[in-house]
């Protein structure tokens, strides 16, 4: 009985251990990759855009159709009196007509000349496969970002939350301390007082954390389709070991305007409008193909009888051309034209749009990457400096030399340098990443 109750309680004690999920930054960006509702609709859109250039190609093959039909005809006539043609009475008797007939029929068109507008419309839908499938790549990449911009928000919050507890770790022992020397009357009681109330202050500083860290996990877990109810450990890829060589990532960048024209080559957006911007080209040449002479060609085999037996003793054959030549078409063709022209302005002024934009995202990564570097570096530097600092004034206060305000002050600088040095480190991670994507270098078929 004791063994089983031993055995009940150990693994009631390891049992949230085993729970416990971990989670690295390429496994979430997988699961973003296959979960993400937005890019399942793009890649729905792209099947679909495919299937629109099978359609286009199917415009030049003759179509064929086959059709069968039977019908029954009855007609009841009680007779009577009637006029004949000379305007006398004549009895007609009763009568009873039953009629039956029987068709089949095999036959289709096809088009051999519209003014070459079925191929402009096939090089249209070609055009929009390759927008729908630059689309498809830039979300990818976007998803790849949003992910590890959400994953290092969570490690953030993690590395805030672990400070905030060692600072409450801190402030128990110096509360202790503090005691001791009051009790042996080397400091005041209103020392222990003070001591209290930053060891209070701490610990609501590690619950206000505590809620940060779990808010910014669920979204996190949301953004991955995850069921925010079970409970995960986030990887961090760069290890315990905070130092960051800023000037290695750095190296992964060049001059503003080198940048700008590799983000131009490279970018998917960029390039999907630009495929957006053929097709509308096409559109207005397929457009213009109805102003072109057209030339259609029909054939077709039927065969008809009242008996079903004697279906194919008759047979028709009929292979036919026509020509229309378009005269006046009630303005259908220019409008259709203009409406064509309208939409290319649309798309070369949104390519236009693109491009300033690019530009923008380019030069101001790359001043917010910078200042990120500027600003670890400081922290960094304040982080040893507060450290230090908080050291010097607890052993002054110890000696007596130094008041408790000094060490509290000294406390308080250490906990917020080490806030952001952390805040730091991880935005420039962000930052790194925002730039990587803003040039359109982000990988995401190593995680497919």
């Amino acid at each position: 009985m004791k063994r089983i109750l031993a055995f009940v309680l150990v693994f009631s004690f390891t049992l949230p251990v085993f729970a416990q999920k971990q989670l690295t930054i390429q496994e979430a960006i997988s699961i973003a990759l296959k979960r993400n509702s937005s890019l399942i609709k793009l890649k729905n859109n792209y099947e679909s855009s495919k299937s629109q250039v099978l359609n286009a190609y199917g415009q030049l093959i003759p179509n064929l159709a086959v059709q069968g039909g039977w019908s029954w005809y009855r007609v009841n006539d009680i007779g009577g009196i009637q006029r004949d043609f000379f305007g006398q009475d004549v009895q007609v008797p009763p009568s009873q007509t039953d009629t039956r007939s029987y068709d089949v029929g095999l036959g289709g068109s096809f088009t051999l000349f519209n003014g070459l507008s079925n191929y402009e419309t096939i090089n249209q839908a070609k055009n929009n496969v390759k927008a729908s499938e630059y689309n498809l790549s830039k979300q990818k990449q976007n998803i790849v970002y949003e992910t590890t911009d959400f994953f290092y928000l969570a490690l953030n919050a993690a590395e805030l939350l672990k400070v905030r507890d060692e600072n409450v770790q801190y402030y128990k022992k110096f509360l202790e301390t503090v005691q001791e020397r009051n009790k042996l009357g080397a400091v005041a009681v209103a020392d222990v007082y003070s001591a209290q109330v930053q060891l209070g202050n701490a610990e609501l500083q590690s619950i206000q954390a505590q809620n940060d860290n779990e808010t910014i996990k669920n979204n996190l877990l949301n953004f991955l389709a995850l069921n925010v109810m079970d409970e995960y450990t986030f990887v961090d890829p760069f290890g315990t070991d905070k130092a960051v060589d800023t000037d290695k990532y750095m190296k992964d960048f060049q001059d503003i305007q080198t940048m700008v024209s590799a983000a131009l080559d490279s970018r998917f957006d960029y390039k999907s409008q630009e495929a957006t911007l053929d097709a509308a080209r096409n559109g207005i040449n397929s457009a213009k193909g109805g102003i072109y002479p057209s030339l259609t060609g029909l054939y077709q085999y039927y065969t008809y009888a009242a008996d079903f037996n004697s279906l194919f003793n008759r047979k028709t054959f009929n292979v036919g051309l026509t020509l229309n030549v378009p005269i006046f078409s009630n303005f259908n063709v220019e409008n259709q034209i203009q409406m064509a022209e309208v939409s290319y302005n649309n798309a070369r002024e949104d390519l236009s749009v693109l491009e300033r934009q690019v530009k923008i995202d380019v030069k101001q990564g790359f001043n917010d990457l910078v200042a990120a570097k500027k600003t670890l570096d400081v922290a960094v530097n304040n982080a040893i400096y507060a450290e230090e600092t908080r050291k010097i004034n607890q052993e002054r206060y110890n000696l007596g030399s130094a008041t408790i305000l000094d060490v509290l002050q000294a406390g308080r600088d250490f906990t917020d340098a080490q806030r952001n040095k952390i805040n730091a480190i991880y935005d420039f991670y962000r930052q790194h990443d925002k730039l990587t994507n803003s040039l359109g270098r982000l990988d995401f078929s190593k995680y497919e």
